[in-house]
């Protein structure tokens, strides 16, 4: 399917590697040129350099912190005048309850709220101008569905949620839509992470631990960067502007609901 947005360009947050990068890949498959942000200056610039060759789309790389004032400026000159926005950052650390306090939660309400509303309040207007634009934020199913030791993601995500419910339909008339994106368990390094903390707390391999949580998944696989890139992509399209303000779930069924 020709996704109609050959020529445009698109700022992908948090781009170097895992769901991220997948979302970059499908869009330059679709001809977009890319503004990629990560923190990590080596492995951006190796993504940078594998999409160009593989793509032949134009691909501007800014090693900063999105999170901070200061990264998000520098990133905000690079991408004046995209077409599309992917927001996108790591999610905080698990834990009990107990755990946290109120600086942790600032933490992320800033990685994982503030941040994705900073970029849109910075980006929208451009969209609206010349009547057209996407906006794709990836949360977390958790906004479906909280997950226990993820508190702080759960609260923050949330809030993103909530954010976007209203926005979406303010926008909306002027060509631009804005929708969130919720993926399950994904073959990251988020999921390497979360799967190397259950095997030291319960005295398994990482091996043991992922398969035993592919086992809760109907699907009975973790889901590939590739097919939550496409996703992304078919959002970001010219087919999908009658999509507004939507929560969809890439979790392989695990989220057990009728709506």
């Amino acid at each position: 399917m020709d996704l109609g947005i050959r020529g445009k360009r698109a700022l992908v947050c948090a781009s170097s590697k895992g769901l991220g990068r997948g979302c970059a890949e499908a869009l330059a498959a679709a001809g977009v040129d890319l503004v990629l942000n990560a923190r990590g200056a080596e492995a951006l610039a190796e993504t940078a350099a594998a999409i160009r060759a593989t793509h032949g789309v134009t691909v501007m790389e800014v090693a900063a912190d999105i999170t901070s004032e200061s990264g998000r400026a520098e990133v905000l000159a690079a991408a004046d005048g995209v077409d599309i926005l992917v927001t996108n950052a790591g999610g905080p650390p698990p834990g009990l309850w107990s755990d946290w306090d109120r600086e942790d939660f600032i933490r992320a309400l800033d990685a994982n709220m503030l941040t994705p509303i900073a970029l849109m309040k910075a980006i929208l207007p451009g969209m609206i101008g010349r009547g057209w634009g996407r906006v794709v934020n990836i949360t977390s199913q958790s906004v479906k569905a909280p997950i226990a030791q993820l508190g702080l993601s759960n609260a923050a995500r949330t809030g993103l949620t909530g954010y976007v419910a209203g926005t979406a339909r303010q926008v909306a008339p002027h060509g631009v839509t804005i929708n969130n994106l919720l993926p399950g368990i994904h073959a990251t390094d988020r999921a390497d992470a979360l799967d190397g903390g259950l095997a030291k707390s319960q005295g398994i391999t990482i091996d043991e631990a992922r398969a035993n949580r592919a086992a809760t998944i109907p699907a009975r696989r973790y889901g590939t960067a590739e097919e939550f890139g496409a996703m992304c992509a078919f959002l970001c399209s010219q087919h999908a502007g009658f999509i507004v303000g939507q929560n969809i779930l890439l979790d392989g069924g695990a989220i057990n609901t009728t709506f």
